[in-house]
């Protein structure tokens, strides 16, 4: 009777846990499942979350565009999230999603906000009214609103920027960045290509500032008029001696594209500039001010800025461009205005240069 009595009971307690068993491994599966990829085969899918949207909505819409299985198992998983990351959230923006992620990875980027982001090139030489029209153009922001912002100094987060700076003109780094397509505000990209210049651009004067008579602002002003003026790579570091010759015997620098900059121009070569172009008065004209300029022009890239750090030791004071890329240089005045004629000669048109 004991023994069967044992057996009773065995039997009372083995029935609830095969029960609770065969329960949890319905629940396991089910929830390996929901939280799988929904079709390794398919393409992303693109969504926009906007702000305060909340965690049921975003299920709903992603189980919508068969991007997740399960609108509850995202709330379940959002829940632990929230217990897990309690200051944290799923953040708005633009996100490409694809049915080849699992729940976890796919709540993971919404959470993190790993936003589409879009390439955009700076390229070397670019100004801030070009880099204005580019933003605007791309659809980030209008010119206007990127321009007001490059005329606010950081001082506080970028101490080492030289004083009383009308614009940010120069510092701004070219370079290819990843943007998000939404939700960027002017001053964040200001900062970005702040960063990007103390990280790249500033360690290269700091390491030589001792052997260039130029203060940060002189340097980049040059840097500028360089990216400019030089083409063809190898050229940078005479044009860059060229200049700070002209600049050591009190010369006046006598470059185009700085007149062009002070005039709001650009010449080409069926339209160079005119000789009454050259003689008006500008800050920026450097054939009529000694010195440089009282900005950078441009943004220079990491090649211009090493040029005028580390010039060529050159005998020549002038040089003239070939419409090839290349330059003419010259020794003396005359040899200059003859190499500038014979360009000028085959171009059909006169010379502008003193």
């Amino acid at each position: 009777m004991a023994i069967q009595r044992l057996s009773q009971r065995w039997l009372y307690l083995t029935v609830p846990l095969a029960t609770c068993s065969f329960v949890g491994c319905l629940g396991w599966f089910w929830w390996s499942w929901v939280t799988a990829p929904v079709n390794a085969s398919a393409i992303a899918q693109t969504i926009q979350i906007a702000p305060g949207t909340p965690a049921q909505q975003i299920g709903q819409d992603l189980e919508t565009l068969g991007v997740i299985r399960s609108t509850t198992a995202w709330e379940l998983w959002a829940r632990w999230l929230s217990l897990r990351e309690p200051q944290g959230s799923f953040q708005a923006g633009t996100y490409e999603l694809s049915p080849r992620l699992s729940l976890e990875q796919v709540a993971t980027k919404i959470w993190l906000g790993e936003v589409v982001q879009q390439p955009l090139t700076i390229p070397e030489g670019w100004s801030l009214r070009q880099m204005a029209a580019e933003f605007e153009r791309q659809g980030f922001f209008s010119a206007e609103a990127f321009m007001a912002a490059a005329h606010k100094i950081p001082y506080a987060q970028y101490p080492w920027l030289p004083q009383e700076l009308p614009h940010l003109e120069g510092f701004l780094y070219p370079d290819t960045y990843l943007l998000p397509k939404d939700q960027i505000t002017p001053q964040q990209v200001v900062h970005l290509m702040l960063s990007r210049f103390e990280q790249v651009a500033l360690p290269l004067y700091q390491r030589q500032q001792s052997q260039t008579p130029l203060s940060l602002r002189a340097w980049v002003t040059l840097a500028s008029i360089v990216e400019k003026e030089a083409v063809i790579p190898e050229e940078r570091p005479r044009i860059a001696g060229v200049f700070l010759r002209r600049l050591q015997l009190g010369m006046t620098l006598g470059s185009d594209p700085t007149v062009e900059y002070g005039l709001g121009i650009q010449q080409t070569p069926d339209q160079p500039l005119t000789l009454r172009q050259v003689n008006t008065a500008s800050p920026y004209n450097t054939y009529l001010n000694p010195g440089l300029p009282p900005t950078p022009i441009a943004s220079p890239g990491r090649a211009s800025l090493q040029a005028v750090l580390t010039p060529e030791v050159t005998p020549y004071l002038y040089f003239v461009a070939r419409y090839d890329g290349s330059h003419v240089f010259s020794r003396t005045l005359a040899a200059h205005e003859a190499a500038q004629a014979a360009i000028q000669a085959r171009r059909g048109s006169q010379p502008h240069r003193p």
